[in-house]
């Protein structure tokens, strides 16, 4: 059986969670945006309304439409800062700083809670959509903390039409990392680029990085088996 991890706020931890079944949960775009949309918000402590309003919004404009001034209103109520993410069809990974106690718990909560009411509804299913709460590692090492953020931007290429394209996958934030942050304040790649003199040498780095060479969905497991 799996140690259960203490959370400290501070400290860094991986989080992953698949599907119940192991089959897709995000069948279209409008699920990934919805479900990034709880990664990047539920950082906070504040309710969210009219979240469908805001998912209509990014898919014409591929931002939400939350407002930079209303994000500052937020801060102040973070429980968890997102440092890098992928969704990819059946499950997910997070690397996140817990920044209060209890916060990681509360936002995996909130966050598979929310994608699991908004599923059933929409695709008339019943019961558990994740699998049990979520798994968490605790990131001790700075060698560990870069293999996890490579390790996360690559999984797309185990998608037949991402491979090697993991770059542009919209659904991570390894654009975020060697390009243009898309979401600014609510995504902070710093514990990692302050690694690399440039995003170039980020971008190099992950992709000559060993994480992830196998294509199948089973190397899902393989950073909790480090």
């Amino acid at each position: 059986m799996r140690r259960a991890i203490r959370f400290i706020p501070a400290s860094y931890y991986h989080i992953c969670n698949k599907s119940n079944d192991s089959s897709a949960i995000f069948l279209e775009n409008r699920d990934y945006a919805r479900m990034l949309f709880f990664i990047l918000f539920y950082q906070f402590s504040t309710p969210f309304f009219n979240i469908g309003r805001s998912i209509s919004y990014f898919e014409k404009h591929t931002q939400f439409n939350i407002s930079d001034e209303e994000i500052g209103r937020l801060l102040p109520g973070r429980v968890v800062e997102l440092n890098a993410f992928a969704i990819m069809p059946n499950h997910f990974h997070l690397l996140i700083q817990e920044k209060e106690r209890g916060g990681t718990s509360s936002y995996l909560h909130r966050l598979q809670g929310g994608y699991a009411k908004y599923f059933n509804a929409k695709y008339q299913k019943g019961g558990h959509v994740f699998r049990g709460s979520f798994r968490a590692v605790s990131v001790e090492t700075d060698k560990q903390l870069l293999y996890l953020s490579a390790y996360i931007h690559r999984n797309p290429r185990a998608l037949q039409a991402w491979t090697n394209k993991e770059i542009s996958y919209p659904w991570s934030s390894y654009q975020d990392f060697a390009r243009e942050n898309r979401w600014e304040r609510l995504l902070n790649p710093s514990i990692v680029l302050n690694q690399f003199t440039t995003q170039k040498s980020y971008r190099e780095f992950v992709d000559t990085s060993t994480a992830k060479l196998k294509t199948s969905d089973s190397s899902i497991e393989d950073l909790f088996l480090e």
